[in-house]
């Protein structure tokens, strides 16, 4: 729809002057010469700009502006003036108004300054359209699964949400944690505060200790300036601290005045800092035996432990797979702008019997990888099979220091390409009867790069045809 934009002034030279300057296909322009009748016209149709006159028999624009302000505030307002009277223009501004021009105006900033009410509305448009949608996504209700064990998640986000009440979240790595902790903000009294997540496993003590309370310039080497922290930022919002089993007993000490107190001291500084947090713990660790192995602080732990949810890993919700795995598809579907809209049979049942050990992550994962590799609308048992089968491997190097995680990372990366590639060249020669040349054309490649991708992975059509994989009988249940 197209910006509307009314012209009110009881000048008739003026108002066809504003037309022609605003005549444009961009805009729906429209016209009166009565203070009354423009308030009329706004409430029956809206307008998203107002050029109004100041100096008006009946109504002056002052009260205009007033009335607008009060029925239609987001509306804004361009006041036009005579010189003499910049000091009523400066009262409009106090009263609302955006901008103002002084008669005898130039037609460019006339478009300018229109262009910048129009650019400010859309901006606020799209601002509250991202706050919805942010809103919506992090309803509890949209958490998705059916199961009686995530009802009873639903049950316990509905209970705690509307309170300040500290809640500690449970439960195995990729199962949600942090989509829970942000349905409770969204859903709190907090929501249109900051909702501010930290990583506890990412940074080491003395970092963490400045992400959270901030430091001041010299406090240690390479503090250069002040910084805020996290304490700080998610003042009057929520602060989740995902995966806080992994804090240090220094750390938990300073965390556990600011829960008692609710004051901090930057790192460096003397000062103290008041804040008022709500917070929102996760772990994917059992507190209560880490508080038995003294890894853990006793009370800080039932500091936190207020109000605990646990949410069950994937193996114990296996209904609640196909909808999840559906859900993906069809994020991911269109998010690569393939029309991949269905699981075969065998798919499906090889989704709802694997036991899923990286739970709802792996399951995304797994989804994102299929929709890459399928050449139409359905994922196969084949596509899945591949990827569960390398994903599962139990010799898996665990890094130990940040140089060790960038250097598997990388692998990673380079193993998941090869796994990819290799799927890939084999789905297609079935596809294509194990015809080399089909196949090269099928996927626009040359032939020459289709067969080096085949002697990488050390594939050979004779080979596969002798076990069994050929033609439509490779297909068979899937």
């Amino acid at each position: 729809m197209k910006p509307r934009i009314l012209i009110v002034d009881d000048e008739e030279i003026v108002v066809r002057s504003c037309l022609r300057i605003l005549e444009d296909d961009r805009y729906e322009v429209d016209s009166v010469s009565d203070g009354w009748e423009a308030l009329r016209r706004i409430d029956e149709n809206g307008v998203d700009v107002l050029v109004l006159d100041i100096m008006m028999p009946k109504i002056d624009g002052l009260q205009v502006l007033q009335h607008v302000k009060e029925r239609h505030p987001d509306i804004d307002v361009i006041m036009m003036t005579g010189l003499s009277q910049i000091q009523t223009a400066v009262r409009a501004m106090k009263l609302g108004a955006f901008d103002y021009l002084s008669k005898p105006f130039d037609p460019d900033e006339l478009k300018l300054v229109v262009e910048r009410a129009l650019e400010r509305r859309r901006l606020l448009q799209e601002n509250r359209t991202l706050k919805t949608e942010v809103s919506s996504k992090y309803r509890f209700e949209n958490i998705i699964g059916r199961s009686a064990q995530m009802q009873n998640v639903y049950r316990l986000i509905a209970q705690c949400a509307p309170t300040n009440c500290t809640v500690l979240i449970t439960g195995e790595s990729g199962t949600g944690k942090e989509m829970v902790a942000r349905a409770i903000h969204y859903n709190s009294l907090r929501k249109d505060r900051p909702f501010v997540p930290v990583d506890c496993t990412t940074l080491s003590e003395t970092l963490l200790e400045s992400e959270l309370f901030g430091h001041v310039k010299g406090a240690f080497t390479g503090a250069v300036g002040n910084k805020r922290g996290l304490f700080d930022m998610a003042d009057n919002g929520t602060l989740f601290l995902d995966e806080m089993g992994n804090i240090s007993l220094t750390t938990q000490a300073k965390l556990l005045r600011v829960i008692q107190e609710r004051e901090f001291k930057a790192v460096g500084d003397t000062r103290s800092h008041t804040t008022n947090v709500r917070l929102l713990a996760a772990t994917n660790k059992d507190p209560k035996a880490m508080v038995a192995e003294g890894t853990f602080r006793e009370d800080l732990y039932y500091r936190i432990n207020v109000f605990p949810i646990h949410v069950p890993p994937l193996r114990e919700r296996r209904d609640d797979i196909p909808a999840l795995a559906f859900h993906f598809l069809k994020m991911f579907s269109d998010e690569l702008g393939k029309p991949v809209t269905e699981f075969s049979e065998g798919a499906m049942s090889l989704l709802t019997h694997h036991d899923w050990p990286g739970n709802v992550r792996e399951l995304e994962n797994t989804v994102h990888r299929a929709v890459i590799l399928t050449s139409d609308h359905l994922i196969r048992q084949a596509h899945l099979a591949s990827i569960l089968e390398n994903a599962s491997r139990p010799d898996l190097e665990v890094p130990r220091t940040g140089d060790d995680l960038k250097r598997i990372k990388k692998l990673a990366r380079e193993k998941s390409v090869e796994e990819i590639e290799k799927l890939f060249i084999q789905e297609t020669l079935k596809r294509n009867t194990w015809n080399v040349t089909k196949s090269a054309e099928e996927t626009g490649m040359q032939r020459a790069n289709f067969q080096a991708l085949m002697k990488k992975y050390n594939i050979r059509v004779r080979d596969m045809e002798s076990n069994g994989e050929s033609g439509a009988g490779g297909a068979k249940g899937l």
